[in-house]
């Protein structure tokens, strides 16, 4: 099989890779429409990805598969005076930053086409929590997208059609052929999407741990270094933040339970370490910008907007503007919280009880999402259906002192029967000595070509 204007077969391209050699951008370019056009089988597109994944590819190979593929469809131009920002988290346990995020950076002035996804095994997915509410619709057109932006200011959509279409199938196949965790597929998966943004400054939350795909700091730190590389040589100002992802993020984990706390943080009330995370992740989005002069005014301007009800205001409005009527958006964003009138709620709330007097020195968010996984919460493989109403509160915080017979943990099920799960989830909760118990803040580093002083 032969490519018009090109002198090299496909079958040559995959043989060049898997023997080690390096693609040229003509190729690449080759490889890219071909994928796009529907030209190449989906068994050669498996081999060059899994060529890829055991030879890697290089610096310039990587930019310039990112860029094949970040032109692959459409790309976004916005007005030149707006400020269009968007964050990207490698996935991990409770995390619903995105939710409070969007709306807070919205309320600074900035415009927010947050372009997320589905959940798949144990990490969730901002698309399915978002679903958990009555009439939202995820899947927006490019321009309904735009007027979106012009009339609110953010929103969280799923990918559409027209942009990176090239992503979508190398996804899929990548997902077949095991070959998801190769650092240039993923690499480009990301920086393209949101090349194809048309971004002023995209932050990167790059997770580490027990329930992070990467379990240790250095690795973490090489893929942020690498997209950090491509986004900002593909003109976009590309910063990432490490942070720990052995506890899950704030006290929920699920879909309905997760928007109930994010509501929560909007209205200036719910966990620290979300607010946290929400307000680092943000200072430095605006400081990247040039909308603030320093990272800690950018933080502060994103606690303020959480804590005066703007960043409620623009979530409400966003929440309509994607199909949610305007009483149910109004009852969601008014001061109560009695949100399951508007998500389903789940059959059964079981409490667990503490075993032992003591401290809490650890919540195991991996053992914790793998259970809710078995019980609907979570996908096996792209495209399953979730139950949106499975998930838990967690009732205790790490570092403190809890008493026998407490309750630590709500699971929302509808299974009647836990039972065949109970020494998993109390294997979740870890007691021991306060004595032993070390604190430490969610973020543990931020890089950028030219960091700014963090004091």
């Amino acid at each position: 099989m032969s490519f018009k204007d090109n002198t090299i077969s496909f079958p040559e391209l995959i043989k060049l890779k898997r023997d080690g050699g390096q693609l040229n951008p003509a190729e690449i370019s080759t490889f890219v429409h071909g994928v796009t056009s529907g030209d190449i089988q989906d068994s050669q597109i498996g081999a060059m990805l899994m060529a890829i994944w055991q030879k890697g590819m290089t610096d310039e190979e990587t930019v310039a598969l990112t860029r094949e593929m970040m032109n692959s469809g459409e790309i976004f131009k916005w007005p030149k005076e707006w400020l269009v920002l968007d964050k990207h988290s490698t996935g991990g346990v409770g995390d619903k930053v995105s939710l409070p995020l969007a709306p807070a950076l919205a309320a600074c002035g900035c415009k927010v086409p947050m372009i997320s996804g589905r959940g798949l095994a144990h990490t969730g997915g901002t698309l399915d929590k978002l679903e958990s509410i009555q009439g939202f619709k995820v899947n927006q057109s490019v321009e309904q997208v735009k007027q979106i932006l012009e009339d609110v200011g953010c929103c969280i959509v799923g990918q559409t059609k027209n942009l990176v279409p090239a992503d979508s199938v190398l996804y899929a196949i990548r997902d077949a052929t095991s070959t998801v965790d190769s650092h240039p597929l993923i690499i480009s998966s990301i920086i393209s999407k949101k090349g194809a943004e048309g971004l002023s400054a995209l932050v990167l939350d790059v997770k580490f741990g027990r329930a992070a795909l990467y379990k240790d700091v250095d690795s973490a730190r090489s893929l942020a270094q690498s997209l950090i590389t491509v986004g900002n040589r593909l003109g976009v100002k590309t910063g990432a933040v490490l942070s720990r992802m052995d506890t899950p993020i704030g006290q929920s984990v699920g879909n309905a339970v997760e928007v109930c706390e994010a509501l929560e943080c909007l209205k200036g009330r719910g966990s620290d370490d979300l607010k946290e995370l929400v307000t680092y992740l943000g200072g430095q989005l605006l400081w990247m910008c040039g909308h603030s002069c320093t990272v800690e005014s950018g933080k502060k301007e994103i606690a303020l907007k959480l804590e005066n009800g703007e960043a409620l205001k623009k979530f409400e409005a966003m929440l309509m503007a994607q199909g949610v009527s305007a009483d149910v958006a109004h009852s969601l964003c008014s001061d109560g919280n009695d949100y399951f009138r508007h998500m389903k709620r789940a059959a059964h709330q079981t409490e667990l009880e503490v075993p032992d007097n003591g401290a809490v020195l650890d919540i195991d968010g991996l053992a914790l999402a793998e259970v809710l996984h078995k019980l609907g919460a979570g996908r096996s493989k792209s495209g399953e259906e979730i139950d949106h109403s499975v998930g838990a509160e967690i009732l205790v915080k790490i570092g403190q002192q809890i008493q026998k017979g407490e309750s630590w943990i709500r699971i929302h099920h509808n299974s009647p029967d836990l039972s065949a799960h109970y020494s998993k989830l109390q294997k979740v909760l870890v007691i021991g000595s306060r004595d032993e118990y070390k604190s430490a803040s969610r973020v543990a580093e931020f890089i950028y070509p030219n960091k700014p002083n963090m004091s």
